[in-house]
């Protein structure tokens, strides 16, 4: 191991008055960034709510804005600070984890649907279960408690439509309680203590999948759809606290982990009566075995059919299967296959008619299609060399269905409306950058968050028909606006070697390091379902990138083929071998900053986390002539100690595809590093082992190769503690200081 010491001292560090430091790169939420979020319209489109903090901090409350008024006030204050990283049960902490939350306070809220006979909002905190009834944009109503928090989280509550009842999973179990207060009626039974559970989505739906749920109220909130989870016959993988000064249960975790090639969870789907009694459970097998590998997503027609998305194991065949809960009689609405693989979306809609929306890349590029309830396709929608992103509404009164989409630039996103009867689309939001919508019941208006690299987040309400500002709805001030430097990067094309068009963005050093060449630092992703090169304030607001180019580095990313909304072809470049294509992409636009003259091609690294951390330690071990350092974070090391539904979607079985794994392992190409390597990982992640490192750190030992190695015992996949963070950056910032060379202000020497 290598033992040079990179710690930096920030009293001696040769920092420019008023630069940038880790800490401002460590802490969250980041400038700018102090818009409200979980914005939506109340049952009667009168008022919008939201989340926002009140004091810049990650801890949130509930808010109410009259946009005819444009007061806003406080609905809801969570009792006791809500939640907080301390009071989170660990099943919490998990779910956070697999939806990427870091907020605290209230996280989370939802109104019942908006045609209920009493308006609702639901708020889960710290384990119990609260509702607020009739809210008002005075801010009328108070937080009521419906289930307490107990020994064990109710974990995943969820609303009927008319707004009466609340299903919740606890202990395993599925329960229903009534909205106005009662005891709770369990559902279900037979899972606690067994190592099974009812309603609650598996780690791999949640992970890979962003299926979060477990159950399904019905339309008529009769019924609930709900999955069995058996991961008896999968081998405990086991993580210890090795950080805590407890030796007992607590500081042990055991995961039902899949991976790679071997078991998963086994799923069923059953329905059961809100009212309880016996279970039906719904045959989903195929033609093939292992056709109903991975339960996807879960639906209710507007007929009352309930309809299964249900994929194969290899992910090239989706299935649409709609059951009658009555009797358990199935059909198959439609079939998808592809050559390359399915991607799953969130795309589906019921109409009033019995029939659907549907969204499919069987062209390449994921378009929208109407079909009729027995799976007969009725017309295509969408089409063209771009991607529909997701749906954002569907007007069934007049015909409409609206979305997101980058029609006209990849690095973009709009609203867009299409006639259900056929036609161009239109688009509806006119300025350059990233507009994230939210669209009233009555589509009439609309909620616009929009941004760009020169614009920090705004949020304006719209008229739908044509787009106009009606009102804006309050962003806190953020005074690091004022007081810190943060240029916007420049974005560029160029080609790959092959001439594929590439997207990518160029942070530059201040004027008083001169005009390059520069020593560079790639920052890198690099995956799938992944796009970083976008017009957003987000590509701003990188903070480390920042804090690299004040230091005198060109930062530059690349959205390298495999990465997002370019169509499946893209995506699909690294199929059955990851880090390869990726890599040769990373390379040309090293040479292409180079031909222009900004990169001192003898002074190059790269750094990135999770598949950015695989990208970072592949780089150097298969490009060691362009890359001299690497910084790789969580990384995956070799893919058959990742996961199930993710590995094996792009990269076969291990058993299908060994010289595939072989190839695409970062320990097989450890004798190609020369450069300087840092890993960095958590002792604790649930989903990059640190077994990843491990393994890669043999290797390194066998080959005789050096690294630093950076460790943190209490960390997950993302790092949470604000200490943690900044020692973090600390670290990375002194191992590129020394090992770079180059960078730092000449007049600060």
């Amino acid at each position: 191991m290598k033992h040079t010491k990179t710690t930096i001292d920030p009293e001696n560090s040769g920092t420019p008055e008023g630069a940038l430091t880790t800490e401002d790169v460590a802490r969250y939420p980041l400038p700018g960034m102090l818009q409200p979020s979980r914005l939506a319209f109340s049952a009667d489109d009168r008022f919008i709510t939201y989340l926002r903090s009140e004091d810049a901090s990650l801890s949130t409350q509930l808010y109410a804005f009259d946009p005819t008024t444009g007061d806003e006030r406080i609905l809801a204050r969570p009792p006791g600070g809500g939640e907080t990283e301390e009071n989170l049960s660990r099943e919490e902490k998990l779910r956070r984890e697999r939806q990427r939350v870091r907020g605290l306070g209230i996280t989370r809220y939802a109104w019942s649907h908006h045609e209920a006979p009493v308006p609702r909002m639901l708020v889960p905190l710290g384990g119990g279960i609260y509702v607020i009834d009739s809210p008002t944009a005075a801010g009328d109503g108070e937080l009521r408690q419906v289930v307490p928090p107990g020994d064990k989280p109710a974990l995943d509550p969820q609303l009927s439509r008319d707004g009466d009842m609340i299903a919740y999973v606890y202990d395993d179990e599925l329960y229903v309680v009534p909205t106005a207060g009662g005891a709770p009626r369990q559902l279900t039974k037979g899972a606690r203590g067994t190592g099974r559970s009812h309603g609650l989505a598996e780690y791999i739906a949640q992970e890979e999948m962003s299926r979060s749920h477990g159950f399904w109220w019905s339309r008529d909130g009769e019924t609930l759809a709900f999955t069995e989870v058996d991961e008896t016959h999968i081998p405990s993988y086991r993580i210890v606290h090795q950080g805590q000064d407890s030796t007992g249960p607590e500081a042990e975790e055991a995961h039902g982990y899949p991976f790679a090639g071997a078991d998963n969870a086994k799923v069923r789907l059953g329905l059961v009566s809100a009212k309880g009694g016996s279970t039906r459970w719904l045959d989903l097998s195929g033609d093939e075995p292992g056709d109903d590998e991975y339960l996807g997503r879960v639906h209710w027609l507007s007929d009352g059919r309930l309809v299964a998305e249900v994929e194969n194991r290899e992910q090239s065949r989706l299935r649409l299967l709609a059951f009658n809960p009555k009797t358990g009689a199935r059909t198959e609405l439609l079939r998808e296959e592809s050559d390359v693989w399915i991607n799953l979306h969130h795309n589906f809609r019921a109409l009033d008619d019995g029939g659907f929306l549907w969204a499919s890349e069987r062209s390449g590029f994921l378009h929208l299609y109407l079909y009729d309830g027995e799976g007969a396709l009725v017309r295509q929608l969408t089409s063209g060399e771009w991607p529909v992103d997701s749906v954002a509404g569907l007007d069934q009164k007049n015909g409409t269905v609206y979305f997101v989409a980058g029609r006209e630039h990849p690095t973009e996103r709009h609203l867009y409306s299409v006639p259900l009867a056929g036609g161009e689309p239109t688009k509806l939001t006119e300025a350059a950058g990233t507009h994230g919508v939210h669209l009233g019941h009555s589509f009439t208006r609309f909620i616009d968050s929009f941004s760009s690299p020169e614009q920090p987040p705004t949020i304006t309400l719209r008229d739908l028909a044509d787009g106009k500002a009606i009102r804006s709805i309050p962003v806190p001030e953020d005074s690091r606006l004022s007081t810190l430097e943060l240029p916007p990067p420049e974005l560029v094309e160029l080609d790959s070697r092959d001439g594929v068009r590439l997207h990518g963005a160029i942070y530059r050093p201040p004027e008083r390091f001169g005009t390059g060449p520069f020593p560079t630092l790639v920052s890198v992703y690099g995956g799938p379902h992944a796009q970083r090169v976008t017009k957003s304030w987000g590509l701003t607001v990188d903070m480390r990138a920042q804090l690299l180019a004040s230091r005198g580095y060109l930062v530059f990313k690349l959205d390298n083929r495999g990465s997002a909304r370019r169509g499946l072809a893209f995506e699909g470049a690294l199929r059955h071998d990851m880090g390869n294509i990726e890599i040769q992409d990373q390379v040309d636009g090293v040479r292409w900053l180079a031909n222009q003259g900004l990169t001192d091609s003898h002074h190059v690294g790269i750094y990135g986390w999770s598949y950015g951390g695989y990208m970072a330690a592949m780089a150097l071990a298969r490009a060691p002539e362009t890359f001299r350092l690497g910084i790789a974070g969580a990384p995956v090391t070799h893919w058959d100690g990742y996961d199930t539904h993710y590995t094996e979607r792009y990269m076969g079985t291990p058993a299908s595809n060994p010289e595939g794994y072989a190839r695409s392992s970062v320990i097989d190409h450890v004798d190609g590093i020369v450069g300087d390597l840092m890993i960095v990982h958590g002792l604790i992640d649930e989903n990059v082992h640190f077994r990843h490192a491990a393994r890669l750190i043999n290797a390194l030992i066998r080959a005789r190769k050096p690294y630093e190695l950076l460790l943190f015992p209490d960390e997950r996949h993302m790092p949470r503690r604000l200490e943690d963070r900044v020692y973090m950056e600390d670290q990375m910032l002194g191992f590129i200081r020394a090992n770079l060379g180059g960078a730092g202000d000449p007049r600060s020497r």
